[in-house]
């Protein structure tokens, strides 16, 4: 049974840091496209980052250079580094991953499996 657990969500203050972290367990490993997508009240939840099975990254734009995803396969954990954070990062945070072998984009209907999410709030 796969499952997706995340951790590391709070509140902060604008320029602050959170480090928010996603086991995964179900898998023989994460090698695979996984991402990391949020969600703010009254809004589509939508894509932040993702990694591809070799380690490639991607971002979205408004996080570019303050957001950093990475995995530890010995682990089976994902993470997303974030650095300078802004209130409009204020959201409901998800780990997601994709099927072995889908393509790895930033669209909800790449990924099959969905963590139950964890909220981070960063106030002005």
């Amino acid at each position: 049974q796969v499952q997706l657990v995340e951790s590391g969500g709070g509140s902060v203050q604008a320029g602050g840091s959170l480090r928010l972290s996603c086991a995964a367990s179900g898998f023989t490993d994460i090698r695979r496209c996984m991402g990391w997508f949020r969600q703010a009240p009254g809004k589509e939840r939508e894509g932040v980052a993702w990694i591809n099975s070799a380690g490639g990254t991607s971002y979205t734009d408004s996080v570019k250079g303050r957001l950093t995803i990475s995995k530890d396969i010995a682990t089976n954990t994902l993470y997303l580094q974030m650095n300078s954070l802004k209130p409009e990062d204020t959201g409901m945070y998800y780990c997601a991953a994709a099927s072995e072998g889908a393509p790895c984009l930033r669209y909800k209907y790449v990924y099959t499996y969905w963590g139950q999410g964890t909220q981070v709030t960063v106030s002005s």
